[in-house]
């Protein structure tokens, strides 16, 4: 399995050059092998880590801040149905 960079332009060159690997590997082995399943496993995994990379960039929004600093203000409550 492809080791995951904290770089984002590194992890998005990471997911090319795995999406090249599992397209070869499924002309090699076969759409129905294991061994496509698992290469595009590894794409998949490395796309939802830049997502997840991507989420923890994007700066809070104002109402965020606020909630982070007064936790208790009615707006901020969270209710769990």
């Amino acid at each position: 399995m492809a080791e995951i960079t904290q770089s984002t332009t590194d992890l998005q060159t990471q997911i090319e050059q795995e999406r090249l690997q599992a397209r070869e590997a499924c002309e090699i082995n076969g759409s129905d092998s294991g061994e496509c399943a698992a290469a595009w496993d590894v794409v998949e995994e490395l796309q939802a880590e830049a997502a997840h990379q991507k989420q923890k960039e994007a700066p809070k929004t104002s109402f965020e801040q606020y909630c982070d600093a007064n936790p208790e203000a009615d707006e901020c409550r969270v209710y769990d149905n």
